[in-house]
């Protein structure tokens, strides 16, 4: 019998949960439901061959006597596919049709229409033709059957066979294939049937694919705050997060040291030099990305503001600056500076900060560009780099052909000299007073905006982008260069080519290598407009990216979709999992000195080889052909060094006790240690590997296949075992991708 303080207490329970359960629901609101069903691509009954058609039929015909026939190279066919969910304008973009032909050769037909089948509208004809895109049949004759397959939002359909040229040939059905004859009815999902605001532990997979995306890797913090509160009002506390939590570098004057020097002398004139007081680390710490690589590090691991991190990382990766160049450690923070206040601020802002930086003016040589000496660096990189791109773009990113199926240039050499004359005659602010308040006496001024010195400027008549509706295409002569500025930053901003080309680049950046126009159109019309009428808002941008349902959900199926982990993501991602620290015992914090482990594997943070970044976002995987940018610096040797990296974390630490890496840097094992001492299976380890790393996506025969290794290890030895399983997944191509 339960008694009258037990029934109390149980109501004060039952009262609390309702409330935590209400306020949860308010938190949540809105959060999306990450699952959009997986498409089905239908056969023919009891067969394995897809059910194609030259021409749509109508959806109340006899389909079980339907027969495929073999299709003609560079003609047209009617795939039929169910269990899709459309949103009111997703078209023939958002599909991509894969094929794999009897000689393992993979590539795509374009898709040309989407429509549902009247009097079966569940089911949608999906017009492709039958067009290798890679031109592997421009020397060889079709031969037979092909597996062919769509993708949706990162999902892959079945595969099933389709002739091409002819049917038959030696093509082998997938393994567990089953014949997916028309329906008659709406396929039943239970996905979609859950409550979209439902944020819990089911959709783990999707929390931790998230936070692979907006952070620099999951934490068990991360994690459970997500939980908690969902996507969104997570999202909401990020853009209003203190950004940094670790200061900047901080290069205060020495003394008896003139600014930006490490002579050690109080005039480096003198003969002979007064005795030397600089620290022997003043050349490493000022004239070289150290102090700045190491604090990059430290944000990465520690710093609560992680989407601002990340994302201007993704700004910097096409705003790019370099320290090959720009090698003073200071003027790089004064760069980083600009670009992490706009991360979330407007796209113009932006445009006018990066242009006016004195970092940018070094680099792209707008600080010596003169009336009489003019220089087309900044002019033409603004244009093919940071803004419009070479071609003309149709929204969703795809480009604009002419008449004899060639792209559009979006502008040509005269262009670029009409704006190298706009942006003559800037300088470094060196003006006494309150114009140039970060002006120090002796040393060059990279903190405060560039100056115009109107004597340098080109005041002739010039004339700028052209497109529809063009803004400020003509500048006057004698106009103000300031103002010519203003006006051509406008010119390039309301180009239609800058929404699709942004957003792309910050979605291959966030999510994928390779998004669907549909998804790349659907971030352009937010960068177009932000709902309030606001034309490139950068936090409604990257919000709108995180999530798009392209990006959520708790599995990708798609082989092509994700992107390879870039070195700094793999590096943060693999030891924030398992609490990053110093290498000496205790709870501090690591140094944040991995730059020579990321320089090894491709990437060296704030030293990209070129104004191209380290890898272009246009890099095309060989072979497949699909966009794979951080696949250019993949190689058998930054290969090999990214597995070593991986056996240096886990077997060992990067030590301390040095000069550059006084702390040092090691992870913390003690958890999966536990875990496989307390299973001599090694079962709850790897399935804590599998939700903690793959989110829930590891394959039977994968970690059967890490078992037999792991196992191998005596069970006496459980942080042997710990080690070579985190190593096993960390070193996996499944890891490796992040998808």
């Amino acid at each position: 019998m339960i008694s009258s303080k037990s029934r109390l207490w149980c109501r004060i329970l039952s009262a609390g949960l309702v409330v935590f359960l209400a306020v949860f629901s308010v938190l949540a609101e809105d959060d999306p439901n990450p699952d959009s069903p997986t498409p089905i691509l239908i056969s023919e009954a009891g067969s394995l061959r897809a059910l194609a058609t030259t021409q749509i039929k109508s959806g109340r015909g006899n389909w079980s006597k339907i027969k495929s026939p073999p299709f003609e190279i560079n003609s047209r066919a009617v795939l039929y596919v169910t269990n899709l969910d459309l949103m009111a304008e997703e078209g023939a973009n958002a599909f991509r049709v894969n094929v794999e032909d009897a000689k393992g050769r993979i590539y795509r037909f374009p898709v040309l229409d989407i429509q549902p089948l009247k009097g079966r509208e569940w089911v949608y004809a999906l017009t492709v033709e039958l067009r290798d895109t890679l031109g592997f049949y421009a020397e060889t004759a079709a031969e037979g059957d092909i597996l062919v397959s769509v993708a949706w939002r990162g999902l892959a359909s079945n595969r099933l066979r389709l002739g091409f040229g002819t049917s038959g040939g030696t093509i082998r059905d997938d393994a567990g294939a089953v014949s997916t004859p028309m329906p008659t009815s709406p396929i039943k999902n239970p996905v979609n049937d859950v409550e979209p605001n439902a944020v819990g532990y089911l959709y783990s997979g999707d929390r931790t694919r998230f936070l692979e995306q907006a952070t620099f890797g999951p934490t068990p913090a991360s994690d459970e705050r997500i939980r908690r509160v969902g996507l969104r009002v997570w999202l909401a506390e990020q853009f209003d997060a203190p950004y940094p939590t670790n200061p900047y570098p901080d290069f205060p004057l020495m003394p008896n040291t003139p600014p930006d020097t490490c002579d050690g002398r109080s005039d480096p004139n003198s003969t002979p030099p007064n005795p030397v007081d600089t620290p022997p680390t003043c050349a490493r710490d000022r004239y070289n990305m150290y102090p700045v690589q190491n604090w990059f590090f430290q944000e990465a691991f520690y710093g609560n503001a992680q989407l601002k991190h990340r994302v201007t990382l993704a700004l910097g990766q096409f705003w790019v600056v370099s320290g090959v160049d720009t090698q003073q450690s200071s003027h790089m923070v004064a760069y980083h500076q600009r670009l992490s206040a706009n991360a979330f601020g407007n796209y113009r802002t932006l445009m006018n900060d990066i242009t006016l930086n004195p970092g940018m003016g070094n680099y792209l040589d707008m600080v010596r560009s003169t009336r009489q000496n003019p220089n087309e660096n900044y002019a033409r990189e603004i244009l093919q780099l940071f803004s419009v791109g070479l071609f003309m773009l149709n929204q969703d990113g795809t480009l604009q052909r002419d008449n004899n199926n060639q792209p559009i240039p979006t502008y040509d050499q005269t262009t670029v000299n009409n704006f190298t004359k706009v942006l003559t005659g800037w300088t470094l602010c060196e003006v006494t007073g309150a114009t140039c308040p970060n002006r120090t006496i002796g040393a060059p001024n990279y903190k405060d905006p560039m100056l115009l010195n109107q004597t340098n400027h080109n005041v002739e008549a010039k004339t700028l982008l052209d497109y529809p509706g063009a803004v400020s295409k003509n500048i006057a002569a004698n106009t103000n260069g300031n103002v010519e500025l203003q006006q051509a930053l406008d010119n390039v901003f309301y180009h239609p080519n800058v929404a699709p080309f942004v957003s792309r680049i910050l979605i291959q950046h966030l999510v994928t290598s390779d998004p669907t126009p549909a998804y790349v159109g659907r971030i352009s019309a937010i960068f177009n407009n932000n709902g309030g009428g606001v034309r490139g808002d950068l936090k409604a941008v990257v919000k709108a990216i995180l999530l798009d349902p392209e990006a959520r959900g708790n599995v990708k199926t798609d082989p092509n979709y994700g992107k390879l982990r870039e070195p700094v993501q793999l590096a943060t991602n693999l030891l924030r999992h398992f609490g990053v620290r110093s290498a000496s015992p205790g709870a501090s914090p690591s140094d944040g000195y991995i730059s020579p482990q990321t320089a090894n594997m491709g990437q060296n943070i704030f030293y990209a080889p070129t104004v191209f970044n380290f890898y272009s976002p246009d890099y095309v995987v060989p072979g497949p052909g699909l966009n794979g940018p951080e696949f250019g610096i993949l190689t058998t040797g930054t290969a090999i060094n990214r597995t070593n990296f991986v056996n240096t974390m886990v077997f060992g630490q990067i030590n301390g006790g040095s000069t550059n890496a006084p702390l040092g840097t090691s992870i913390n094992l003690a958890e999966m240690q536990a875990l496989a001492a307390a299973d001599t299976t090694s079962n709850r380890l790897l399935d804590t590997l599998n939700t903690k790393m793959m989110h829930g996506t590891m394959t039977a025969q994968n970690k059967a296949t890490m078992m037999t290794a792991v196992n191998a290890i005596v069970s006496t030895d459980p942080l042997g075992r710990a080690r070579a399983a985190i190593y096993l997944v960390a070193t996996s191509s499944q890891y490796q991708v992040q998808r």
